[in-house]
């Protein structure tokens, strides 16, 4: 078995392998009932308070597996059963309250929200506090601290809430699929929908490439993710699963920055398109610069379109870190051209569930890309690309500057001051993850390794030039 981070990923690897085991075997419908009892048997200990409770959080997992609610229009689902251990968010009055005198806080509350006990220690009504924090400003001991879940805490687009019965509940208006909740969350309560069944299902529909040809797109950012092999190892074993071509997305990143530079130039403002989770992001929270959006589609979107305009009849499954990418192939600006979107833990789970042996394979080769495509995989590449595309196509009249936006939150104040007319940048690169794609929610691992993981695979093309690049490949 691999080495995961964190035991959620382990309990998600193992859902995903025992669905994709049983999809090529034709075995799922026999023996998808059995499966908690395989994978928790008797006595084992787990973090629930009995085994037969996380077997029915692991019969959630298998079914988010297997697509989901097809109810919910999400591709964030919560656990419900798995959601019980947090406390309820707000303000609450700790052990540190000496019950003063003075009580500031009693004071300073405008709903008579706080009341004293016999040994005058505050307490808070939660059916009357607003979390307004005043409370806690004033306490002379910081004594009130604001207790927020580590879902909530992490969503910044402030989707998600406790429901009635305080499970994690997810306002899908407000959700931009970053899936940042899903490894924050403590018990894994939040999962993304799989697809891995309808790519499997390609896979095997294709009857060994002679009735349609299945390619698979690939995100620079895999080179972070396998320890100990190599990149085209990795091309060996896709090509192994059945897949008739294999190609990095980085190409269609390198046809990105070569549009978009021209379009930046024409147009004198513009925000990057490459990111989905970003892009949404515009579109609900500041809808009146969704003009200034490039009409680019994003890498993974652009390297599809070229691939099936020569090959109309293929199935495109894209293979990266990202969970927004699940939803961005249902825009219908998208959907003729991907077919399947799947992150590197389903990808893990596929190659796992056919017993091959990475390590053990030869190398095989797949379209080079540049340099500067390669870089799109973390904070800042995109950049680096346009300005290179800008100088090969002479531009020089066109002064860059790039405001370089790692997470929703450096997002938010860039998109703010644009709509204000104070930004003094005349590009926005929007990075829904901090640190860019090498952070998405569906990696096998995060770090600062990942980083310079993907500028050593951008060391590594042989193409000096973006122009180059696509000359070679027959895309510019």
């Amino acid at each position: 078995m691999p080495i995961f981070d964190t035991k959620i990923q382990e309990l998600k690897y193992q859902a995903l392998k025992e669905i994709a085991t049983n999809a090529y075997d034709d075995t799922l419908v026999d023996n998808l009932l059995s499966i908690p009892n395989k994978i928790i048997p008797n006595n084992t200990a787990t973090m629930r308070c009995c085994v037969y409770k996380e077997r029915a959080i692991f019969a959630e997992r298998l079914k988010i597996a297997m697509g989901g609610n097809k109810s919910i229009k999400g591709i964030v689902e919560v656990i419900d059963i798995a959601c019980d251990e947090c406390p309820m968010s707000g303000y609450e009055v700790t052990s540190i309250c000496r019950g003063c005198l003075a009580h500031p806080c009693y004071n300073a509350c405008k709903k008579d929200a706080i009341s004293f006990d016999s040994n005058h220690v505050a307490f808070i009504d939660k059916t009357k506090c607003v979390n307004c924090g005043s409370c806690s400003k004033v306490c002379p001991y910081s004594a009130i601290a604001n207790r927020i879940r580590p879902c909530e805490n992490s969503c910044k687009v402030k989707a998600i809430s406790a429901s009635e019965h305080q499970y994690a509940s997810i306002d899908y208006d407000k959700c931009i699929d970053c899936g940042v909740c899903i490894y924050t969350c403590p018990f894994g309560a939040l999962v993304d929908k799989s697809y891995l069944i309808n790519a499997i299902d390609y896979l095997k529909k294709s009857d060994d490439n002679r009735n349609y040809h299945v390619y698979a797109i690939v995100a620079p950012s895999i080179v972070s993710q396998f320890a100990d092999v190599r990149l085209f190892q990795i091309v060996s074993a896709l090509k192994k699963l059945g897949f008739w071509k294999v190609v990095e997305v980085a190409l269609g990143a390198d046809m990105v920055a070569d549009r978009e530079a021209v379009e930046l130039a024409e147009k004198g403002f513009l925000t990057s398109s490459c990111c989905p989770a970003f892009v949404r992001f515009i579109r609900k929270n500041f809808p009146s610069l969704e003009e200034h959006i490039s009409t680019n589609l994003s890498p993974m979107a652009t390297l599809a379109k070229s691939i099936k305009q020569s090959d109309p009849d293929c199935r495109i499954v894209f293979i990266g870190p990202c969970t927004a990418k699940k939803a961005e192939v249902r825009r219908k600006e998208v959907r003729d051209y991907v077919d399947v979107a799947l992150t590197f833990e389903e990808l893990q789970a596929l190659i796992d569930s056919r017993d091959i042996d990475i390590a053990s394979m030869a190398d095989d080769s797949m379209e080079d890309a540049s340099y500067y495509g390669r870089v799109f995989a973390r904070s800042g590449g995109l950049s680096e690309a346009v300005q290179q595309a800008l100088k090969e196509h002479g531009i020089t009249e066109f002064d860059l500057r790039s405001c370089q936006c790692s997470g929703i939150e450096e997002c938010r104040i860039a998109l703010m001051k644009a709509k204000r007319g104070v930004l003094n940048e005349n590009f926005i690169e929007g990075m829904a993850c901090i640190g860019g794609c090498i952070s998405g929610a569906g990696v096998l691992h995060r770090g600062e390794k990942s980083s310079a993981a993907v500028d050593q695979h951008g060391r590594q093309s042989v193409h000096p030039t973006i122009s180059d690049a696509l000359e070679e490949a027959g895309k510019s």
